[in-house]
């Protein structure tokens, strides 16, 4: 697959050459092309596509009356005992469902942990390290942290943190923001908390680096488009409209990922990704990526990690 900026750049390389060599000068460039092709597309693992999953541990967490699939119609000093339950489904039933359905298929996860939802329910937040997965950071609460001052923020992050930490035994390298709003500061005071990565970016499909307090900080891409709340919750998507949508988006990043390197991004959240349907299509749908050779499955640590140990890495 040639784009368009690869032809540009063909186009003035080879009509130099052919001046002097015309066979030659166009041979000895499409191998040199196609083994440079060969070396960027690759993971450092030697992957053709990876796929991250996220699992958001919110539930416990949320404020009084939060969003949800009720009627946001509540009189003031009430409250939403239906909606209350909803949340409540995310820690009984839906994480340990997923929980179950990862161990099935062998796979680990990224799980992205409100610190008081961690607080709230400590053996579940536990389990999912002795499980295999990463804890990641997801602030203290819901908190709009793109408010903050510098201090405040740091604060909030840092307790976020410090929740996971005391809870499960596990630093958080990796961090989200609430609805991906970080601010001006924060990737700077993530830096100097000691992460290594944020997902608040969906810019690309492939993790780059870019640079914070003078020093690589990377960014693993996160979804909109393959993510359970914006589609299932918020479009109202059935279960089989979801699994449509991820399969089409698999299938296009793995052609892409013959010649580009390319991560594929997928997010479920605690009380929605955990429900009975869902899962099944989230195993139906992994039964069927792994059918392809060269996909893999990885927490965003291992790829951040693999992000920075590669020259190849896209810098910003």
């Amino acid at each position: 697959m040639t784009t368009r900026r690869d032809f540009i750049q063909m186009a003035g390389l080879t009509g130099a050459a052919l001046l002097a060599n015309p066979v030659d000068a166009f041979s000895n460039h499409k191998k040199e092309e196609k083994m440079e092709a060969s070396i960027k597309n690759k993971w450092l693992d030697g992957s053709r596509l990876v796929v991250s999953i996220s699992m958001q541990f919110e539930a416990g967490g949320q404020p009084e009356n939060a969003e949800s699939p009720f009627p946001q119609n509540m009189q003031k000093g009430f409250i939403d005992l239906p909606a209350l339950t909803w949340y409540q489904y995310g820690y009984k039933e839906g994480i340990p469902r997923m929980l179950d359905n990862w161990d099935k298929h062998g796979i680990k996860v990224t799980s992205h942990m409100v610190g008081s939802a961690v607080l709230q329910n400590p053996a579940l937040a536990k389990e999912i390290v002795q499980r295999g997965h990463e804890a990641a950071a997801h602030g203290m609460n819901w908190s709009s942290q793109y408010a903050m001052s510098y201090e405040e923020e740091k604060k909030f992050i840092k307790a976020g943190v410090d929740a996971v930490k005391n809870v499960t035994g596990f630093t958080s390298v990796g961090y989200n923001a609430n609805w991906l709003r970080r601010g001006a500061n924060t990737i700077k005071i993530l830096q100097e908390l000691g992460f290594t990565y944020h997902i608040d970016d969906l810019s690309r499909d492939e993790p780059f680096i870019i640079q914070a307090n003078q020093k690589d900080f990377v960014v693993v891409p996160y979804t909109i488009r393959c993510n359970d709340i914006v589609l299932v919750e918020g479009k109202n998507f059935s279960a089989d409209q979801f699994f449509n949508q991820v399969k089409a988006e698999f299938d296009q990043l793995y052609a892409e990922s013959e010649f580009k390197r390319r991560q594929m991004s997928i997010s479920f959240h605690d009380r929605i990704g955990g429900t009975p349907q869902m899962v099944k299509v989230t195993s139906d749908l992994i039964d069927y990526m792994k059918k392809h050779k060269g996909v893999s499955f990885k927490r965003k640590d291992e790829i951040a990690k693999m992000t920075l140990e590669d020259k190849t890495s896209i810098r910003e």
